[in-house]
């Protein structure tokens, strides 16, 4: 049986986990209107990934006994500066997931929720992941500064992230 308050926790982190998913849908959005096609691909990956996180802990808490209610969804911001600034929205974003995930686990400890604390741990070795990704992207936009054509070397670096089944990659 699912504590409720880890069950309200949970629920919470599923929002995020949709939130997620349109704000990685945005910045996809607003790089394929930039003609930035790979980084669109990379972006429309990322954003189905978060659904699958939404639905793992879904798939947790029905599992636990407990009951998902879905929240409204807060709109994202939908215009960046440029590329480099909306890569940089991303990690942001991630950062405060990781702090999300963090509580989570707290919590689990802290009612004694051993089943939780270890199913959470999956989502602790992701966010690690999640973050280098990103900052490994950020990482390659300082290195390149305003060299000519690194834009173009990056978009199509990104855009051979394989495309899960459910977007295909855009052609460039």
């Amino acid at each position: 049986m699912l504590d409720p308050k880890m069950e309200k926790a949970l629920n919470k982190q599923v929002n995020a986990e949709l939130f997620a998913f349109y704000l990685y849908l945005s910045i996809a959005t607003w790089m394929e209107d930039k003609g930035l096609l790979g980084m669109g691909t990379w972006m429309r990956s990322q954003a189905e990934e978060e659904v699958s996180h939404a639905m793992r802990l879904y798939g947790f808490v029905q599992e636990r006994g407990g009951r998902v209610t879905l929240a409204a969804i807060d709109a994202p911001a939908t215009e960046w500066k440029s590329a480099q600034d909306a890569f940089t929205a991303a990690l942001a974003h991630e950062v405060k997931v990781t702090g999300m995930i963090n509580g989570l686990v707290d919590l689990a400890h802290e009612i004694k929720d051993h089943a939780a604390a270890v199913f959470l741990q999956w989502f602790v070795s992701e966010q690690v992941e999640e973050e280098a990704q990103v900052q490994e992207i950020l990482d390659k936009f300082k290195l390149a500064g305003d060299h000519p054509g690194f834009l173009y070397m990056l978009d199509k670096e990104l855009g051979s992230r394989p495309a899960s089944f459910i977007t295909p990659p855009l052609e460039a």
